[in-house]
């Protein structure tokens, strides 16, 4: 591979880094070397020596002020005390007063490595950061020299060889410590205080250990700093996905451009077509029916009867208000909708369902039930709580009671679509469709016990437009729920196709959607971060076009379907004329 050859480029002059001063081979001679004790024990003789005396001196003088004796008046004990007082005075205040000067005099650089083990193994990494390019480009991702093949030059070989030259001296021994296992791979961003530099580092030591190279995961062009504490932990690089463009999807009188993030051929393609087949026959309609995101805790009692007792206190109107008081409290979005509980012998599943804002809301509403359980414990001290979640929510698997009840945004979607727009753009009739989607989505799903998969492949679409705006992929779980509908109108001419999602769970703040890429795709639906003038607005759109790009994916994959055209499709646009064996590894 190329880094084989790259581990022997010479970087440019402008690249040279300064020379690492460790502990190892520290060229000053410490003033500490001249005691004739080692430095701690002679730091604990002064530092007695000098509580003792000034314990003593206290005492004496005490006792002159009781007897009024004159104070200056002192004897041999005392001028010893006033000698040693002095004396370990001056070795305090220069022991501690030199070492403050040179801290302010000779000030190292920030990034100062302190090991967390032993003293001896202690190493000082970075006396002054000498690199002029960024950090991210200290990489050397060389390899055993492998068969010479033809190379493939890609921008991103471009970039890994600027990387392979910039490593320093200090990267090096950090290197070498993380290899050792010395030091934690996860405090390298809080020890070096530089994110991109801290997942160079952790790359190329965990390319030393496994002996493979990570030269195609790309790792500049990323703010580590924004995925710091919220997105991702110990980060080596990022993955990339292509982001296609559906649309535009006419829905509800406006015009979205859709943004999909996927590695299928062909789903892009097929939602456009849906999407045109929708704007050529007038535009879709879409209304959120319910919006309320769930926690659901999971509490113990000693009795049956006692867990009947606080189920009926939950669900009894009398205490909603006091409840929501309680709950409101964790934020000033999240709203207490309501309540509902179930029974398990002597266990309790009391679902928590609010109001959120533009947030997702995981986060919102799990604190707002932490507040209410400590409320109840005042009424129901023989509580034992178990867990804030008791899968009664239920978050990212599917339920019954997520199809059932909802949670997220839930919405339904339709569109008639003209009869001649079936023919000439989705290339089928309006019977085949609605014969198909009875057999298929209806009762072919009926047949395999799907639990929320009436549908052709919303999961499909809910996925790709996730990631591509920084929600939660493993939501696509219960947020691809949907049963697709399909019925002839207008005496047999046109088709009304409509899909229902009664859990769409998405936000435009919080997570992933503050990223640059997935706050770039939020923008270009026109729903980037927090509605200014109606809480929740942008995120109650964008659960309308989840399910109207949706909408477009059924129509198009079942006209396909009933066309015959899916396997010659995905032939033509899921296939790759690409020779991978000329490729290099």
């Amino acid at each position: 591979m190329e880094a084989a050859r790259l581990s022997s480029t010479k970087p440019v002059q402008a690249l040279k880094p300064k020379k690492t001063v460790s502990f190892d081979e520290d060229p000053m001679t410490k003033v500490s070397d001249a005691l004739p004790l080692p430095l701690y024990l002679t730091n604990a003789v002064f530092f007695t020596l000098f509580f003792s005396v000034v314990y003593f001196l206290l005492s004496s003088w005490r006792e002159k002020i009781r007897t009024s004796s004159p104070l200056h008046v002192v004897n041999s004990s005392e001028i010893v005390a006033i000698l040693a007082f002095f004396a370990s005075c001056i070795y305090l205040m220069a022991f501690f007063g030199i070492d403050f000067v040179q801290s302010l005099v000779f000030r190292p650089s920030p990034d100062v490595w302190i090991s967390d083990d032993e003293e001896e193994n202690e190493v000082l990494l970075c006396k002054e950061d000498a690199r002029k390019v960024p950090c991210g480009q200290a990489l050397d991702c060389s390899l055993p020299p492998s068969p010479p093949q033809a190379p493939v030059v890609t921008a991103q070989k471009v970039l890994d060889e600027k990387a392979a030259t910039a490593l320093t001296e200090e990267d090096e021994e950090i290197i070498k410590s993380v290899v050792a296992g010395t030091t934690p791979s996860y405090s390298l961003e809080s020890k070096l205080g530089d994110c991109q530099r801290a997942a160079a580092i952790r790359r190329e030591a965990l390319q030393r250990l496994t002996g493979k190279s990570l030269a195609g995961l790309p790792l500049e062009g990323l703010d580590y700093e924004s995925i710091l504490g919220q997105c991702c932990e110990m980060p080596i690089g990022y993955v990339q996905i292509p982001v296609g463009i559906a649309g535009p999807l006419l829905l509800n009188g406006r015009e979205f451009s859709v943004p999909m993030a996927t590695t299928e051929g062909c789903l892009v393609a097929s939602t456009n077509r849906g999407c045109k087949a929708i704007h050529l026959s007038g535009g879709a309609t879409s209304v959120l029916l319910k919006d309320g995101m769930t926690r659901a805790p999971v509490v113990r009692f000693g009795t049956a009867k006692r867990a009947a007792d606080l189920k009926l206190y939950l669900e009894d109107p009398i205490n909603f208000e006091t409840l929501s008081v309680v709950f409101n409290r964790s934020s000033r979005f999240g709203r207490l909708q309501g309540i509902k509980c179930a029974v398990a012998g002597k266990n309790l599943y009391v679902r928590f369902t609010c109001s959120t804002g533009d947030a997702m809301g995981m986060n919102m509403v799990s604190k707002g039930v932490q507040n209410v359980l400590d409320f109840l414990q005042t009424d129901f001290p023989d509580m034992d709580v178990l867990g804030i979640s008791g899968n009664f929510c239920s978050d990212k698997k599917p339920a019954a009671v997520n199809w059932i009840e909802g949670r997220g945004k839930s919405v339904v979607c339709e569109a008639i679509i003209k009869g001649d727009v079936v023919k000439k753009v989705l290339k089928t009739s309006v019977e085949s469709l609605v014969e198909l989607n009875m057999l298929k989505n209806l009762t072919g799903s009926a047949m395999a016990g799907v639990l929320g998969g009436f549908n052709a492949h919303a999961s499909n679409i809910v996925s790709a437009v996730y990631i591509a705006t920084g929600q939660d992929p493993a939501q696509n779980v219960e947020s691809s729920h949907c049963i697709t509908m399909m019925e002839a109108v207008n005496d047999g001419k046109d088709l009304h196709v409509s899909v229902t999602m009664p859990s769409i769970e998405v936000g435009t703040v919080g997570g992933g959607t503050q990223l640059a890429s997935q706050s770039a795709c939020l923008n270009l639906l026109g729903v980037k971060g927090a509605s200014k003038e109606v809480p929740g607005a942008n995120s109650r759109t964008l659960a309308t076009i989840v399910a109207g790009a949706v909408l477009a994916g059924e129509l198009s994959l079942m006209s396909a379907l009933a066309a015959g055209q899916l396997v010659k499709s995905h032939m033509k646009y899921n296939r790759s004329n690409k020779d991978v064996s000329k490729a290099s590894s």
